[in-house]
């Protein structure tokens, strides 16, 4: 997948394109399904597939107050876009100066100017232009206007669930992730790297790793069977998410004991994959520590289980 960076980026010609427009945090089955359509397209009318996105997030612009946690940081979107196989990306970088562009000049100056647009894919509920004011019947009246069709998708539903990038964030922030791979089509997964300060050596023989502080959405506080990738090898585990009330000091982390440890390379530069799969129960203060130890010896037989149901289940399979 080619990625540009602003409209200057592109080369002189490029074109025809099919594309879609949005800010894809999750990257969720909606997402995929219009991406798959308008690939499909793009290859029935010998054009380049394009995804039109943002950075940062308009939200973080236009109403800097709001908290707002991304599902999928710009280099793991990034990353999901390029896996979809379509042919391009284009970040436009989202300043005041973009988010007051009116659609009229959002259509011409990208659209048909840059990308020489002629079909263009959203769901039914896109907005864009100046303060979101423009609607998808907008984007039909401008496609006449400067040569592209506009093709309204939708809402993708999974389990009578419609999916969107808000459903999935209360998914993931209440902490249910059997929800949220439903409705990414994938585990929610963070990007991560030890926490600094932890003595971590060219060998690490501790089987429980605690995360570098992480700014994006996390899982609510609680207990989760995960899978953590370390230079590249997979890790069945468990993690904590949240404080640590049991010891008396609030100290917020992400703690994962690894199952089935050995030692490995590691330090604090060391990227980790750490896969949410479902969720164990949530976080307690315990009246002593040895009734903790004695609950994650609980946690730690619930999440073999959970792992031995899915190899399992991974080896069955049915005759044709």
């Amino acid at each position: 997948m080619q990625i540009f960076h602003s409209v200057e980026e592109l080369p002189a010609g490029f074109g025809p394109s099919i594309v879609t427009i949005g800010n894809f945090d999750g990257v969720h089955c909606g997402h995929q399904a219009v991406i798959q359509d308008m690939m499909a397209r793009a290859s029935a009318l010998h054009a380049r597939s394009v995804a039109v996105t943002f950075d940062p997030h308009p939200v973080r612009v236009v109403r800097p107050q709001t908290p707002l946690r991304l599902i999928t940081p710009q280099e793991q979107k990034i990353d999901l876009l390029t896996q979809t196989g379509i042919d391009a990306a284009l970040v436009l970088p989202f300043t005041q100066a973009l988010s007051r562009l009116t659609a009229r000049e959002f259509a011409r100056t990208v659209l048909q100017d840059a990308l020489k647009a002629i079909e263009v894919h959203e769901g039914e509920n896109f907005r864009f232009g100046a303060d979101a004011g423009a609607d998808v019947r907008a984007l039909s009246s401008l496609g006449e206007e400067f040569g592209f069709k506009v093709r309204v998708h939708a809402p993708t539903q999974r389990r009578g669930t419609v999916v969107s990038s808000s459903i999935v964030r209360a998914a993931i922030a209440m902490g249910n992730m059997r929800a949220a791979r439903q409705l990414l089509g994938r585990p929610f997964e963070i990007f991560s790297a030890p926490a600094p300060g932890r003595g971590y050596g060219s060998r690490y023989t501790v089987p429980t790793i605690n995360l570098a502080p992480y700014k994006e959405l996390l899982p609510a506080n609680g207990v989760y069977t995960t899978c953590l990738e370390i230079n590249g090898e997979r890790f069945e585990s468990v993690t904590n998410v949240g404080n640590r009330p049991t010891f008396g000091e609030e100290s917020f982390a992400v703690e994962t004991h690894v199952l089935d440890f050995h030692p490995i390379s590691l330090d604090e530069n060391t990227q980790l994959r750490l896969r949410f799969l479902d969720r164990i129960r949530a976080e307690i203060a315990w009246p002593s520590p040895d009734a903790l130890k004695a609950q994650i010896g609980k946690d730690v037989a619930h999440a073999r289980h959970y792992f031995a149901l899915s190899h399992a289940r991974s080896r069955f399979k049915p005759k044709s």
